[in-house]
């Protein structure tokens, strides 16, 4: 299997966009109140607005779309099965939320499927799905570092700070160590390509687990012996390379994030009914 085949697209990509011209601290706050404001509707129409705008945003970063289209569909599929859980263990909590009865499909059981259900199960996993997408433009438009640097701005302590940084900077390196593991284990004779059945591929990739996380933990032993040679810790705060300065364009940015937050929660508070439902 070629490097090219294994999607990873959690990290930082510069491709000099109008989002990575703007300061950590506003995509940080961007970020917040996006999820905010979804935490405080179950209106379809707000979600669904919010998953637009937030695809929109995807795509003005110029990140290419076979970069993150594996972990779009990851997430709508897992979403799904969510779904089909929820659906399982509470069949008609749809019915409860908006006070009436419509089936669709007679079941066996209390499983059948009424109109309110099927509404109340899309309005929460489009919910869900909708703070993916800003999830995404954050990562890929704010450099670990420049993020550290604004969270400690925010009142972080650094050490916290720079414990997120690092984080973000090592995933693309777990990616890298699980690919060389896994050729490893193809040169051994371990089938993980789509030729075996499903559960022996989840069962070989599951013996690339262990090797993988001892090499991570080595690798953060490494890290953190390199860090303490070099006396980090040692005072109580500490500058930054990578801190821009917050510009008109963050300050209008902000400005119009306050705006919508409370605009949301205002409407949550006011708003008697907790889910729109239009039938």
């Amino acid at each position: 299997m070629k490097d090219n085949k294994m999607k990873f697209g959690i990290n930082y990509i510069d491709t000099q966009s109008p989002l990575h011209k703007l300061n950590g601290i506003t995509k940080f706050l961007m970020f917040i109140a996006w999820v905010t404001v979804v935490l405080t509707t179950f209106d379809l129409r707000i979600i669904a607005l919010l998953i637009i705008v937030g695809l929109a945003l995807l795509k003005m970063t110029k990140v290419p779309f076979h970069v993150y289209k594996p972990l779009l569909i990851g997430t709508g599929s897992v979403l799904l099965i969510n779904a089909l859980f929820m659906f399982a263990l509470a069949p008609q909590q749809g019915t409860e939320y908006m006070g009436s009865t419509t089936v669709l499909f007679s079941l066996p059981g209390n499983y059948s499927l009424t109109q309110e259900t099927l509404f109340y199960l899309v309005t929460v996993t489009l919910k869900y799905f909708s703070m993916f997408p800003i999830a995404l433009v954050f990562v890929f438009t704010t450099h670990p570092t420049e993020f550290a640097a604004s969270l400690n701005r925010l009142g972080v302590p650094y050490k916290i700070a720079y414990a997120v940084s690092l984080t973000l900077r090592y995933l693309p390196e777990v990616k890298k160590d699980f690919v060389n593991i896994m050729h490893a284990q193809q040169a051994r004779g371990v089938e993980l390509s789509k030729k075996a059945p499903l559960f022996t591929r989840m069962k070989n990739v599951a013996k690339i687990l262990g090797p993988l996380i001892f090499s991570s933990l080595d690798r953060a032993d490494q890290i953190s012996n390199a860090m303490t040679l070099r006396g980090f810790g040692r005072h109580s705060s500490r500058t930054w390379y990578s801190l821009k300065p917050l510009t008109k364009a963050d300050m209008l940015c902000m400005a119009g994030i306050a705006v919508i937050v409370a605009a949301a929660i205002a409407k949550r508070v006011l708003d008697a009914q907790l889910f729109w439902y239009p039938l």
